[in-house]
């Protein structure tokens, strides 16, 4: 349900902290007073580092407080398991430790890998390969359909003063999802973009560095100028699969889903659109 629910990942994990026994600090808490160190493979944004794993070894910066304004905001009380409707309802959650917690008078941590590696890679490959090249991560955490619009425009005025253009934009859209078909956000993202670039010289990978996109076998897909054509011609209608979330279907038809299997690794994802 907090996957489904269009809520960011950081707000997910909010509530996920303050319903574990080990999440938002409680990991070490129970290990006090041992001295902690904590390496991070993160796939969260760069600023929340507590909300990796929902931040068991961390302080936590999210309160109770947050977590009713969370539940409230995305209606999810009444779609909670009654267990956990009944603690928001009698507002008897408890809260995780803070920074002043000594618990972590012995802690530390590191982040090891996170998504700015995955993207700096991805810089240094397209640059590689003769492109002018832009970071933009801006819309982390945006809805898909703002997404794809913000990063196709931005991708048309910087080619007005290249001949070969590469846009890289890391994080994670969300997706309001209802009654979900077979897709994920990077394939809800890419097939948005397939309806805006039909007929362009513009090509839009969208994937998952786990290699996992929502329920399905890929970790993202392609879309180009030739995605919506070549998808009439099976007979497939885009904006009904865009509109029942079913993106996999279509990539998959096309030849075009993006599948690694699981790959061991979660750096969040990356999005690359390219104009030649």
């Amino acid at each position: 349900m907090l996957v489904h629910s269009g809520a960011p990942i950081a707000e997910i994990n909010a509530v996920r902290k303050h319903l574990s026994a080990l999440k938002g600090g409680r990991l070490a808490r129970a290990a006090y007073p041992a001295q902690q160190v904590s390496l991070l493979v993160s796939d969260v944004p760069d600023n929340t580092p507590d909300a990796l794993a929902s931040g068991p070894t961390m302080p936590d910066s999210t309160s109770v407080e947050d977590c009713y304004r969370i539940a409230t905001q995305y209606r999810m009380i009444e779609q909670f398991p009654e267990s956990v409707c009944s603690l928001f309802q009698g507002r008897a959650l408890e809260e995780t430790p803070k920074s002043d917690d000594p618990a972590f008078h012995r802690s530390r941590w590191w982040t090891i890998l996170s998504n700015a590696s995955l993207v700096e890679a991805a810089r240094a490959e397209a640059e590689r390969q003769g492109f002018a090249v832009e970071v933009d991560n801006s819309c982390d955490d945006w809805d898909y359909a703002r997404a794809a619009d913000y990063l196709l425009g931005r991708l048309r005025d910087i080619r007005k003063k290249y001949d070969r253009v590469c846009l890289i934009s890391g994080g994670e859209v969300t997706v309001k999802v209802a009654n979900p078909g077979v897709g994920g956000r990077n394939q809800q993202f890419a097939l948005a973009c397939a309806l805006r670039i039909a007929g362009e010289s513009v090509t839009v990978l969208s994937a998952g560095s786990d290699g996992i996109d929502g329920n399905s076998l890929a970790a993202g897909a392609i879309a180009d100028g030739t995605s919506l054509n070549r998808a009439m011609a099976l007979g497939m209608d885009a904006h009904a699969h865009l509109s029942r979330f079913d993106a996999y279907s279509l990539f998959h038809a096309l030849g075009d889903a993006v599948v690694t299997g699981p790959t061991g690794n979660n750096l969040r994802d990356l999005r690359i659109l390219l104009a030649c």
